[in-house]
């Protein structure tokens, strides 16, 4: 099979009528040409270029050659170029997928300014708790918090994520605001994806750390439920600030412990491969890592 570099030689040696000056547009030496031409016309048959001392000329085998490659190869080169400015340029459709977590108004802020200061990009998200093979679904970017289960996967951590202890003035009003950690056991705890509702929670102060058994009458599945119940007084509650802030900032839920939380949970960025990023998601990880959402903390 004849070798496409070649033919582009071959090409350049016909556009320039030289091989020194295609030698020089090439960036290779003039050897390497002449012998590339010639290895494609012995495994042509033909010869394509008379050459003699004072010039050279295209035979008309050479002529009619050149005519039917020149085309093609500009189109290859088209390609490529194309392709080379996708990559640097930020547009076209960025995939993501993030957890149920993430599914609500300060993340879709973030989302649509990004879309807005970056307008050539199109986004299709996923919201869902499931755990999705990227590459099997043309996956971009996924952001998943706690401990990653795909070592193959290219994993950038872009911040820490904290639940705090809280619940409902009404809460507290009807069964007392506990002092300590310990006082968690005879309270009623709103808790998520657990059996027989009950769970031991991990709960730290700075070097300090407290583990306790926790029951309560309400079990969801869900954060976005586990805010629902916390604030309707159902019982003390672990949220991230995402699901608490606007609730804490206008009085329908309290900081329970103020000092105590749950143990961090890093967040991270997991994509299929870091070689050849397309410049879109170059661009949504810089975005994402430098977000102050209420999502995470950041790492600096």
């Amino acid at each position: 099979m004849v070798d496409l570099n070649d033919i582009a030689v071959f090409a350049a040696v016909a556009q320039f009528e030289s091989f020194s000056r295609a030698a020089r547009a090439l960036g290779m030496p003039v050897s390497t040409v002449s012998r590339k031409v010639t290895a494609l016309e012995e495994k042509l048959g033909v010869t394509l270029i008379q050459r003699t001392t004072r010039k050279l000329s295209l035979t008309a085998q050479g002529r009619a050659y050149y005519a039917e490659c020149s085309e093609p190869l500009k189109q290859l080169h088209d390609a490529e170029r194309v392709l080379s400015e996708t990559q640097r340029k930020p547009e076209g459709l960025l995939r993501i997928t993030v957890p149920v977590t993430l599914g609500q108004p300060p993340f879709f802020d973030f989302l649509s300014a990004f879309l807005k200061k970056y307008p050539e990009i199109e986004v299709d998200l996923l919201v869902s708790n499931m755990f999705i093979d990227l590459v099997a679904e043309n996956i971009d970017v996924a952001i998943r918090f706690g401990e990653l289960r795909d070592s193959s996967l290219v994993a950038q951590r872009i911040g820490k994520s904290t639940h705090f202890l809280v619940a409902a003035p009404e809460y507290l009003d009807r069964y007392g605001t506990p002092s300590r950690p310990d006082e968690l056991s005879g309270h009623r705890c709103v808790l998520v994806n657990v059996r027989n509702n009950e769970a031991e929670w991990r709960l730290v102060n700075g070097d300090e750390s407290a583990s306790l058994h926790v029951t309560g009458s309400v079990s969801v599945h869900d954060i976005q439920s586990a805010s629902a119940m916390t604030e309707r007084g159902h019982g003390i509650g672990r949220l991230p600030p995402i699901f608490c802030d606007s609730l804490l900032l206008s009085g329908k839920l309290v900081r329970v412990l103020p000092g105590w939380s749950a143990p961090d949970v890093f967040v991270h960025a997991v994509y299929p491969t870091r070689r050849f990023l397309p410049s879109r998601l170059q661009v949504f990880l810089q975005e994402l890592k430098g977000w102050r959402g209420p999502a995470w903390q950041s790492l600096r």
